[in-house]
């Protein structure tokens, strides 16, 4: 006897395959007509990260090969990333080291700072930065910055 499975239950993926079928972090990738239609975009996200250091740089490899592949002439810039996130790290993940820049904070910048002076200039598509717990006015700073450069924040959170 054969089993009939309704067309409304989907059937479901084992969880890796799931990953694979669909693109990393599709909210970051909003296309320019999104962006305009919609008041509010998804300016700011956040990617908790928890493990051995060698397993979450694994999971963040894929979000920012995909990120480092926009189609767009501005820049990926990572803001303050871990010391293990070198350049021959950032080649060995497939990532295309011509669209992303690296930047450290100097002095007495914070990070924070940085990131929405990136944010704000404008020339950068997405900003990605390690801040950690990102509290409720910091969240704001970013989001103010991200929307005045038109740009995506993602803060990475590293347990």
């Amino acid at each position: 006897m054969q089993q009939f499975i309704p067309a409304q239950q989907q059937v479901q993926l084992p969880l890796f395959e799931a990953f694979l079928a669909q693109p990393v972090l599709p909210g970051l990738k909003a296309s320019e007509q999104a962006r305009k239609a919609n008041s509010h975009p998804e300016l700011f996200s956040e990617l908790s990260l928890r493990g051995a250091p060698e397993h979450c740089q694994s999971l963040l490899a894929p979000v920012l090969r995909d990120l480092s592949e926009e189609e767009e002439a501005r820049w990926l810039t990572l803001i303050a990333p871990p010391a293990s996130l070198t350049q021959a790290w950032l080649r060995d993940a497939g990532l295309n080291r011509e669209r992303i820049l690296l930047l450290q904070p100097r002095g007495n910048q914070s990070a924070l700072q940085l990131a929405c002076e990136a944010l704000r200039l404008g020339r950068s598509h997405t900003v990605v930065s390690w801040l950690g717990n990102v509290n409720v006015t910091a969240r704001q700073k970013l989001l103010r910055a991200a929307s005045a450069g038109n740009a995506q924040s993602l803060n990475i959170r590293l347990g």
